[in-house]
């Protein structure tokens, strides 16, 4: 059985991850809206891989016994000033998804729930990953700009993206 405390933060993370796929489904249509298919199919990826996250806390907490509580989901941003904005929201929404897998960790081990301990490595491998392709794509869209054929070049490249 899962900590009390320990459940509700992973409840929250649940939210955060759904979230997360919300937000980069919005970014989505809005790459959709600026005639970037790369850009946006990149995206959806990207959801897709956060819909992932949240349902792997989701079996992990029924394993242990813990109740999922679903809560509401916060509405995205729907525009940006740029493509490069946009995908410096994404680098700083990531930083942020970081640190509060960083701060279960930590809780975990204050309660010496090392099952959870173990079960959260996953997501902070998972999170380095995730922090260095977003900077990675920001530092790309530094050099590109938002605008010419170095962009176009990237959105080619965002859409091999299965």
């Amino acid at each position: 059985m899962l900590d009390e405390e320990i459940a509700a933060q992973l409840n929250k993370q649940i939210n955060a991850e759904l979230y997360s796929a919300y937000f980069y489904l919005s970014m989505s249509a809005y790459f959709e809206s600026l005639g970037l298919p790369g850009f946006a199919q990149w995206m959806k990826a990207q959801a897709k891989e956060e819909l992932g996250h949240a349902m792997k806390i989701f079996d992990y907490m029924a394993d242990r016994g813990a109740r999922v509580i679903l809560e509401e989901i916060e509405k995205p941003p729907a525009e940006w000033e740029s493509p490069s904005h946009a995908i410096q929201a994404f680098l700083k929404h990531e930083q942020e998804v970081t640190e509060m897998i960083n701060k279960l960790l930590k809780l975990a081990r204050e309660k010496g729930d090392y099952a959870t301990e173990v079960f959260l490595h996953w997501f902070i491998e998972e999170q380095v990953e995730e922090e260095a392709s977003a900077a990675k794509l920001a530092d790309m869209m530094r050099y590109a700009g938002d605008r010419g054929h170095a962009l176009l070049m990237i959105d080619r490249q965002l859409a091999q993206r299965k």
